[in-house]
């Protein structure tokens, strides 16, 4: 995994809006999580225990981010994937925010915080990473809706 700020490989072109069009977009919560990097409380996400195959999307700006394949039980109270869908769909920035040293993760599509990842906590996954992600950040579309 890449972690310097700002590492990011997109396809399309970067979605830029004001801060106005964002507030008319999404829901309070949404801004909030978002756009204001807040945290939705654990185990009250929509996702957070959700084992349904599909393709996890940005719920800002539809990219592509996660599947279902990568996804895994963490028992910490959101969504819990080893590895993003592929490189450069999300980004890193170091946080320091609340005290702690932590990988923040953005969509690097429209720069929306999406969660945090941790290395090295012993799940026995394949990277030995875990993407703890924001239900509310993120929208599930079924193979059958693609």
């Amino acid at each position: 995994m890449n972690t310097p700020e700002n590492t990011s490989k997109t396809t399309s072109a970067p979605v830029e809006k004001s801060d106005a069009q964002w507030r008319e977009e999404l829901s309070p919560e949404e801004y909030r999580v978002l756009r204001q990097a807040g945290t939705e409380r654990p185990y009250t996400g929509e996702y957070w225990d959700t084992h349904t195959e599909g393709v996890y999307q940005c719920r800002a700006c539809g990219s592509q981010l996660f599947t279902s394949r990568e996804k895994f039980d963490s028992h910490c109270g959101w969504p819990s994937f080893w590895a993003p869908l592929a490189e450069g769909t999300v980004r890193y920035i170091h946080d320091r925010t609340m005290g702690m040293d932590r990988v923040e993760v953005r969509c690097a599509n429209c720069d929306s915080h999406l969660g945090h990842v941790f290395d090295g906590e012993g799940y026995g996954t394949p990277t030995d990473q875990r993407f703890c992600i924001n239900s509310v950040s993120l929208r599930l579309v079924h193979p059958e809706e693609k």
